[in-house]
């Protein structure tokens, strides 16, 4: 398997162990895991509209894990975020965002990705 695929399994295994009921298709109150986790410009300006009052840990998105439709959309994004201080040691977070029907977004929660925790299956080439 290659690294683009391993990465792209890696995600989804992610997401899906984050949100209680991801499933297939979008649907009300469904999780729909992203079919390209490229963050597009679109999201990214959803991303920076919602962060832009977070204030001492700076957060780059790295994959778009998938959505949920509500009243409105809920995004998941894998960011690598950074403490704002001299020799600060990146991590990695799940951000979820809360895009409203007018376009308005926020933060809604903030989760450690928690590695150790994963059980993903081995990798046979």
């Amino acid at each position: 398997m290659n690294m683009k695929k391993m990465l792209s399994f890696v995600l989804a295994a992610l997401l899906l162990l984050s949100v209680a009921a991801a499933v297939a298709e979008p649907m009300v109150g469904g999780w729909s895991v992203a079919e390209n986790n490229a963050v597009t410009e679109e999201q990214k300006v959803v991303f920076n509209k919602a962060i832009e009052k977070l204030m001492g840990v700076s957060y780059e998105p790295v994959a778009y894990l998938g959505s949920q439709l509500v009243a409105g959309t809920n995004h998941c994004f894998l960011c690598k975020a950074t403490v704002i201080y001299p020799d600060a040691v990146p991590s990695y977070k799940l951000v979820y965002i809360y895009q409203d029907l007018q376009g308005d977004a926020t933060v809604t929660q903030v989760a450690d990705l928690d590695i150790a925790s994963l059980s993903v299956p081995a990798v046979q080439e």
